[in-house]
């Protein structure tokens, strides 16, 4: 079990070894008592935004994209 506060500011690598970005928040679903999203861009960013559905999808990792939790993230496709 990985917990929330371990995941800010880690590096995210997708599996063909590119930088996605780095952890700057978190997307919560509180329903189902899981992290949905990884956030690369600042939330306040994503809150201010004129295209908020465009922002999020260029600005987060869908955490069931998520392979593996060490020192980086790394993230499929």
């Amino acid at each position: 079990m990985v917990r929330l506060s371990e995941l800010y500011g880690k590096k995210i690598i997708s599996t063909e070894g590119n930088i996605v970005g780095h952890v700057k928040g978190l997307m919560l679903n509180f329903e189902e008592g899981s992290v949905s999203h990884l956030l690369i861009t600042e939330a306040e960013v994503l809150l201010r935004s004129t295209d908020p559905r465009n922002d999020l999808k260029n600005g987060s990792v869908a955490y069931k994209r998520v392979k593996k939790v060490s020192e980086n993230i790394v993230v499929g496709k």
